[in-house]
């Protein structure tokens, strides 16, 4: 017995007739009337009679009728006090330092704001160690660039985001325009991350498919020192727009790279649904949400929407 069966058999009783109760229910007739010959087979008993004005209960339908009242107020009352109940735990969240720039204090107000209860902890680090950590099941969900294949992984897509190049106004050689092919850049510095950070990998390909030779003066890790070069006129960089949500001391100018390929795709990985706690759960859902929030309000500069759908790797 299901309470969408009983749901169904008040509603009948109450209109006196399928069809108005079928329309009421938003289902079609024969699958509401299906349903309470089901109820009626599992019973062994008939609960309703057939008049030609419509249905009414018979007396073990009337019976049952008032007992299926008490228990879908039971039932309503138990998921209210569901719903209203706080959710406590907590949930460690890995972010890359471009992304917890535009999107780390968003989401960490919004935690508090729907689940005060909930112990936030986040940590932020390079893609590639965030997805160690994962393994390691050292953080629960992370926001990473590229999916690790023999993990059993729950996967959210969640925007694709454009590089840019990035440089003080007056840095010599610096474009101007709407765009910027990489084989266009010459001579002009760059200052990157090194070799074992996930952008200069992804960097490293476009550049062979450009056939283009990068000038890199500079090779930084950390976005904050990285930035706070360029902004010193030592060199210009290409990153993603994120970069570009922290003030900065001096004017920058920032082209879109034109290569199409030239894009970082985000998503929520986490650690498999069935493992993942319900702060868990509820975190991944804030962490979407604040982030598509951001991206519709031009807040995430140059950042693309996925569909949201979340699979298992």
């Amino acid at each position: 017995m299901e309470l969408r069966q009983l749901r169904y058999f008040v509603s009948v009783v109450e209109h006196g007739s399928m069809g108005r109760a079928a329309l009421e229910l938003g289902v079609v007739t024969s699958a509401l009337s299906q349903q309470i010959s089901r109820l009626e087979s599992e019973l062994s008993t008939r609960l309703l009679q057939r008049t030609s004005n419509g249905v009414v209960p018979t007396d073990a339908g009337l019976a049952f009728w008032r007992q299926a009242q008490l228990a879908l107020r039971h039932a309503d009352a138990a998921a209210s006090a569901a719903r209203s109940a706080r959710l406590s735990g907590h949930v460690s969240v890995g972010l890359a330092p471009s992304t917890a720039s535009v999107l780390g204090v968003a989401f960490a107000r919004s935690m508090r704001e729907r689940y005060p209860d909930v112990r936030l902890r986040i940590v932020e680090s390079l893609s590639g160690y965030l997805s160690s950590m994962l393994g390691a099941r050292q953080i629960d969900l992370a926001v990473i660039f590229h999916e690790v294949p023999a993990q059993r992984w729950s996967v959210m897509p969640l925007l694709d985001e454009p590089l840019f190049l990035i440089g003080a106004v007056d840095l010599d050689g610096m474009p101007s325009g709407a765009s910027v092919r990489l084989r266009n850049l010459d001579k002009l510095p760059l200052i990157l991350p090194s070799s074992t950070h996930g952008l200069r990998s992804q960097l490293a390909t476009a550049f062979k498919r450009a056939r283009f030779e990068p000038n890199v003066v500079a090779e930084v890790d950390g976005l904050a020192l990285l930035m706070d070069m360029v902004c010193a006129g030592m060199g210009a960089t290409i990153q993603p727009g994120a970069a570009l949500a922290r003030p900065a001391p001096v004017p920058l100018a920032s082209v879109p790279v034109a290569e199409h390929y030239a894009t970082r795709p985000n998503m929520i990985v986490s650690v498999s649904d069935d493992e993942l706690s319900p702060a868990g759960l509820a975190a991944r859902v804030v962490l979407a949400d604040v982030a598509r929030q951001l991206v519709r309000e031009g807040r995430w500069p140059g950042a693309r929407l996925r569909t949201p759908t979340v699979h298992e790797t």
